[in-house]
């Protein structure tokens, strides 16, 4: 019981950047603390992603509801190397595992907004055209870039939490804001893409529910995106 209220006190430290206590954990070497992470990153993306795959159907909401947190582990792993190589780069100091346990943590934090941000999503898809209405297209651009919003939001106020962290365990404040911005770079460019080639996540009204898709190499996230944009004004 006291382990589960160690936790419970961990989380609540992370979604407030306690970047003292944050700090503490650096060194730890606590499987146990990583698997808690592990778990609110599939509770947490796999929740939202069943909400925003509903517009299209329950079979997708399932479908996206598994592909959420696959989605944010391999943009993780991909990132704990990246960013690990740019903070060597840019003289932070920092350790490889550290670097690959900070990207985790500010992942677990994205996937509990993503979480908390789970009902606004189910009350946008209920409320913005549905799959068999004359304007399915319109609902579809809503739904894909209220998406990219959220997501983009939640990672955004990750690393943000993480930023203090970052200025203290650096050699120097403006390497950890240099690490910061660098890491949140990587991390949009890469994560975008990544949601690009393991489509589809809404779901295109006009082509059928699936998986993955048989061409995920073809196009890029950004083209959809501002293709949906042109739709939608």
């Amino acid at each position: 019981m006291n382990l589960h209220r160690g936790y419970g006190q961990r989380l609540r430290d992370l979604c407030w950047g306690d970047h003292e206590a944050i700090a503490r954990w650096l060194d730890e070497r606590d499987p146990s603390w990583m698997l808690v992470c592990c778990l609110a990153i599939i509770c947490g993306s796999g929740l939202y992603g069943g909400a925003v795959g509903l517009w299209r159907s329950p079979e997708q909401a399932v479908y996206t509801a598994l592909k959420m947190p696959l989605l944010i582990f391999l943009t993780a792993g991909t990132n704990a190397l990246l960013n690990g190589l740019l903070a060597q780069v840019l003289g932070s100091g920092l350790r490889f595992r550290h670097c690959a346990f900070i990207v985790l943590l500010s992942f677990t934090l994205a996937s509990m907004i993503l979480g908390a941000l789970s009902p606004i999503i189910v009350f946008l898809v209920f409320n913005t055209p549905p799959l068999h209405s004359a304007a399915r297209s319109v609902g579809h651009s809503v739904t894909l870039l209220s998406d990219v919003g959220f997501v983009a939001y939640a990672g955004v106020v990750a690393n943000r939490r993480l930023l203090r962290l970052l200025q203290n365990v650096c050699t120097s404040t403006q390497a950890g804001s240099q690490v910061f911005w660098s890491w949140l770079a990587v991390n949009l460019l890469l994560g975008a893409q990544l949601s690009w080639i393991l489509r589809p996540f809404i779901g295109s009204p006009n082509l059928p529910v699936q998986f993955l898709r048989s061409d995920p190499f073809h196009g890029n996230f950004f083209e959809s995106t501002f293709r949906a944009l042109v739709r939608l004004f």
